[in-house]
């Protein structure tokens, strides 16, 4: 079986891939043709662990393949996977402006029956969209089903999450789609992995739902962070206390700046306006991204605290991804602070070990450093921003040497405060 996945981003590559991995034909397809001859030289736009090592072997193989011919694709694969971005649009709305010209363009070239699968997160009801564009486009009449796939990959471990998945949802009405779906993930039968097979509506739903209660669980502990600096509770604590009840959880309770990514901002927002557009409310979802727009500004003064005054303090910042082991800074709450901190009058020197060069489009006066000594070198306070392992063993006696003042930020509770103080640190974290 041949497959194409539209959209050759961070969904649609590591989904290729790894389909690829598993034995199946991939072509992968973007009209993007400066990314296109990238990849076709076995060279990924963006850092993800593994991912060109993997991209390469399958090429090398014989298995996955780059087109910008989207002609070709359609008429040589069975499975047509749209992967292309769905970027916050008016109002919160997810743009589907992409999705729509895909699925026009696949419909163009249809020449015998094809099942087009949404990996992208798209609002309820887009799959009924899509058919009723695709009966519109087509030249001639040419059977087809829609199907709903949704992603569920953290970037840093995107190639574990699709190989050893939580789950797998199909979202489908049609038996035979639901069948050649099933077959595609066929290895992962092998290693019992859940499958849910469901509406299309409905898959797309459950997409929305997850990524607004992970979210939701991010700004929550937050909130008991500040509380518990209040009252001088450790939340590391009462996470792990929380946690140990099997109906919470301990994963998302780790507190820190707030979440950021191409997901969670995106998808809170979109699901906000789809409730306001269904005349039902999102309370929830409203008070978690407050939350999230509120500390924001409960860093920036947790750092202006710690310097006294930031105009004319030079400040180092430690990371500048959203999270570790990417170059993604879309919505990073590093960036969003070091705003903050530039508009208070400090300057502000910062290393991260993958998103530099991502990092220099949105801050481009920003200075930037070989590594985290010479980020520090000079500067007044030290802030620790994105918890990369690089940054978890740090050694504290040359860090000492060369920032100008011994005090610390950590704001992912990278180390210990007991610890810190003794090294002679003036150090301050979060919700400790």
């Amino acid at each position: 079986m041949n497959i194409a996945v539209v959209g050759t981003g961070y969904v649609g590559l590591v989904t290729g891939a790894c389909f690829a991995e598993f034995g199946i034909g991939v072509i992968g397809v973007d009209k993007d043709a400066a990314k296109i001859a990238l990849l076709q030289k076995g060279k990924v736009p963006f850092y993800e662990p593994g991912l060109e090592e993997l991209v390469a072997r399958n090429m090398r193989e014989g298995r996955l393949a780059f087109t910008a011919d989207l002609r070709t694709a359609v008429e040589k694969s069975l499975v047509l996977f749209i992967a292309v971005g769905t970027p916050p649009g008016d109002g919160g709305a997810a743009d589907l402006s992409f999705v729509r010209e895909v699925a026009a363009g696949i419909a163009r070239f249809m020449n015998g029956y094809r099942v087009i699968v949404t990996k992208s997160t798209v609002p309820m009801g887009t799959g009924a969209m899509i058919r009723r564009l695709i009966e519109e486009s087509q030249t001639a009449r040419v059977p087809f089903s829609v199907a709903s796939n949704p992603e569920f990959l953290r970037e840093g471990a995107a190639i574990e999450d699709f190989m050893r998945p939580n789950r797998v949802i199909i979202g489908a009405e049609d038996p035979q789609a639901i069948a050649i779906l099933k077959d595609l993930y066929n290895p992962l039968y092998l290693i019992e992995t859940p499958f849910v097979i469901t509406t299309v509506v409905s898959a797309e739903m459950i997409k929305y739902a997850s990524n607004a209660f992970l979210a939701t669980k991010i700004s929550f502990i937050n909130e008991i962070a500040a509380l518990c600096e209040s009252v001088g509770a450790d939340v590391h604590e009462v996470a792990r206390g929380m946690g140990l009840d099997n109906r919470i959880g301990r994963k998302f309770l780790h507190p820190g700046p707030g979440f950021g990514g191409s997901c969670f901002p995106k998808d809170t927002r979109a699901v906000m306006r789809m409730a306001r557009e269904a005349g039902v409310g999102a309370l929830v979802v409203e008070a978690a991204v407050e939350v999230n727009e509120r500390q924001i500004g409960r860093m920036a003064e947790k750092i202006r605290r710690a310097a006294g005054s930031l105009r004319g303090k030079k400040v180092a910042f430690l990371g500048l991804a959203f999270k570790p082991n990417t170059s993604d800074t879309r919505d990073s709450p590093a960036v969003r602070i070091i705003r903050e901190i530039l508009a208070a009058g400090a300057r502000v020197r910062a290393y991260d070990p993958a998103a530099v060069e991502e990092a220099r489009q949105a801050l481009p006066d920003l200075e930037y450093a070989e590594d985290a000594y010479d980020a520090a070198s000079g500067c007044d306070l030290l802030v620790i921003a994105t918890e990369w392992n690089q940054f978890r063993n740090l050694d504290w006696t040359r860090m000492k040497e060369v920032l100008r003042s011994p005090t610390v930020v950590d704001l992912r509770n990278v180390y210990e405060p007991r610890q810190m103080k003794e090294l002679g640190f003036a150090y301050s974290s979060v919700g400790r």
